[in-house]
């Protein structure tokens, strides 16, 4: 699906200017009152395409790095299963109308599907646009439920797990060179 909307995307470079990166940050959180759990992935491709709004985001969950190689373990090996699901996906569209040629800060929302650990799901998430010289800055912060994606903790750790994770994106995207 993303390989297919990405193609769709580039095939339309053409008729437009696509933008992305493939050096975008999404970090995570989990906190709780045994421990907390950080994790950042500095290596994620973004593709926008300006003229209709479409998004595609993609990330290999195994270039999530923790301050302790025992959680990344953990991440990849028991909560992940990056072997069997090895990327996380969004595939959207951002819904307001945007001047991509006016510098400013836009505040917008992406409908679209996350598809993670294996399991799809509609999301509406919402973030800040910063349009300055060319260069366009998406953030977002929102919370993935671990059970929404089939995501399950063993009853030993369940108290240093929270239900919901904190996710936050940063994504720094440059006109796409031909």
């Amino acid at each position: 699906m993303l390989i297919l909307m990405i193609s769709q995307l580039l095939a339309i470079a053409s008729y437009g200017q696509l933008y992305m990166t493939k050096t975008g940050e999404t970090s995570f959180f989990s906190e709780t009152p045994l421990e907390n759990i950080a994790a950042v992935n500095k290596q994620v491709l973004v593709i926008l395409n300006p003229a209709n709004g479409e998004i595609a985001i993609k990330m290999q969950q195994q270039n999530f790095h923790f301050p302790n190689k025992l959680m990344e373990e953990h991440f990849n090996e028991n909560y992940m299963e990056t072997e069997k699901y090895p990327a996380a996906v969004f595939t959207g569209k951002i819904m307001e109308p945007v001047d991509y040629g006016k510098d400013g800060s836009y505040p917008v929302h992406a409908e679209g599907v996350l598809d993670m650990h294996g399991v799809k799901q509609n999301r509406s998430l919402k973030g800040q646009m910063l349009i300055n010289g060319g260069q366009i800055t998406l953030t977002s912060d929102f919370d993935v439920k671990l059970a929404d994606h089939k995501i399950e903790v063993p009853t030993l750790v369940i108290a240093k797990i929270a239900e919901a994770i904190a996710v936050k994106n940063k994504f720094v995207l440059l006109p796409k060179k031909p």
